[in-house]
């Protein structure tokens, strides 16, 4: 029975690490605008959302803007 407990449970963390990866992958969708996208996703993972460019004044779009314009800042001075 040793073996069925060990299978189980390598399963189940396996199975957890995907749900972990599918939840993460929704959410970099759903902040680049794509909506429709990152609420498929949920149900039928597909990688597509994530790496498509961001829509225009995405919540991604103005973070990764605002990452550029502060190393831009820090290596002028």
């Amino acid at each position: 029975m040793m073996w069925l407990e060990w299978t189980l449970g390598i399963m189940l963390m396996l199975f957890s690490f995907y749900i972990m990866c599918i939840f993460m992958v929704c959410s970099i969708t759903l902040q680049k605008g794509r909506t429709v996208l990152g609420i498929v996703g949920i149900f039928a993972p597909w990688l597509i959302g994530a790496f498509l460019p961001a829509k225009k004044r995405s919540r991604y779009e103005r973070a990764q803007e605002s990452a550029y314009q502060n190393q831009v800042a820090q290596d002028a001075e």
